[in-house]
């Protein structure tokens, strides 16, 4: 009589095998961007293509060049720098500088990413992080608005500037964003023209609809959590109504403060990341609604008429104190 012997595979968790894989969810993102970065490409021409291209190779090259004594290329297959670079793009103006923009790829990638460990171990949003800095490197740079429209072939504001030497474009075109127009002048915009993305601002500041068809999209594959975006839209329109209630000569519509600056932008492809919100469902409902409130409190008292970055990059940071509070109980144990 033959004896069977069975064999037991030992293994770590988890034990749940998905389909959906990091490096297929990054190009699904990637996929939905492009249609936004074309639109951008339509509005500011040739500009937006260089500032994309650039932002891109230069996290890519950043990424390639921290992994370099490991397994570069197998890296750079889960698309996470491409990520970084087309998001990093879409928040700058159409006139920035090229070099200035490869220095926020290097920071995004160097500062936001690898320094902490590489993809997953990253506290703070990469690309929101990179324009932190320039924001801080560069306040005039990154302020200058450029309007749409024009030549496909001429270029936007200072982009083909030298390093360290200021160059000015005479055939660009500053004008001020939604934004600042009802924050310095109150003066509102067109709901048609934010929708439709006919307005000075980011790259990413184009085509509301667009950014809100994509996050439809992304909600139903499940590549974001539903509750981050209607808690950051939610509390966005019940504090923006209260003070247009208030006094509405000098405050925005709720719709208005939807559908204008990098907020839709924000609010899709940077907030739900899923490395820097937390984890559990009541985490995410603090997350998403200190998120709503800092915007509106930044864009109506702040000194700066847009406040999305700043937000999501507080909230990132409080994230771990979130996950703390809001943890779900052991089961068996009391709270």
């Amino acid at each position: 009589m033959s004896v069977q012997k069975v064999q037991m595979e030992i293994s770590t968790a988890p034990f749940l095998k998905d389909v959906a894989t990091t490096p297929k969810i990054m190009w699904l993102v990637i996929y939905t961007l492009i249609p936004i970065l074309l639109v951008s490409v339509y509005y500011f021409g040739i500009s937006a293509l260089l500032i994309s291209l650039t932002a891109v190779l230069s996290c890519v090259f950043t990424e390639w060049l921290f992994n370099f004594s490991n397994d570069p290329i197998k890296t750079l297959k889960d698309g996470s720098a491409i990520i970084t670079g087309l998001l990093l793009a879409l928040t700058l103006p159409p006139g920035f500088p090229l070099w200035m923009v490869f220095i926020g790829g290097v920071v995004a990638i160097g500062m936001g990413k690898s320094m902490w460990g590489g993809l997953g171990q990253n506290i703070f949003n990469p690309a929101l992080l990179g324009r932190a800095f320039l924001q801080a490197a560069f306040p005039t740079a990154i302020t200058t608005w450029s309007s749409p429209g024009g030549s496909f072939l001429s270029l936007k504001g200072t982009n083909t500037a030298l390093p360290f030497f200021q160059g000015q474009n005479i055939d660009a075109f500053s004008g001020a964003t939604p934004l600042a127009q009802m924050k310095f002048q109150h003066i509102g915009t067109d709901t048609l023209a934010l929708l439709m993305g006919n307005t000075g601002g980011s790259l990413g500041e184009t085509c509301g609809l667009l950014l809100i068809l994509s996050g439809i999209y992304l909600l139903a594959k499940k590549i974001i959590n539903w509750r981050i975006p209607v808690s950051i839209l939610l509390t966005v329109v019940v504090i923006s109504g209260i003070f247009y209630l208030i006094d509405r000569q000098i405050y925005p519509t709720p719709l208005f403060m939807l559908l204008s600056g990098g907020l839709l932008l924000g609010t899709v492809y940077m907030a739900t990341d899923l490395v820097t919100s937390p984890l559990t469902p009541k985490g995410i409902w603090i997350y998403g609604v200190g998120i709503g409130v800092l915007v509106v409190l930044i864009r109506i008292w702040g000194g700066l008429p847009e406040g999305v970055m700043y937000a999501i990059l507080l909230m990132n940071a409080a994230t771990p104190l979130i996950n703390r509070y809001a943890k779900i109980r052991t089961y068996g144990h009391l709270k």
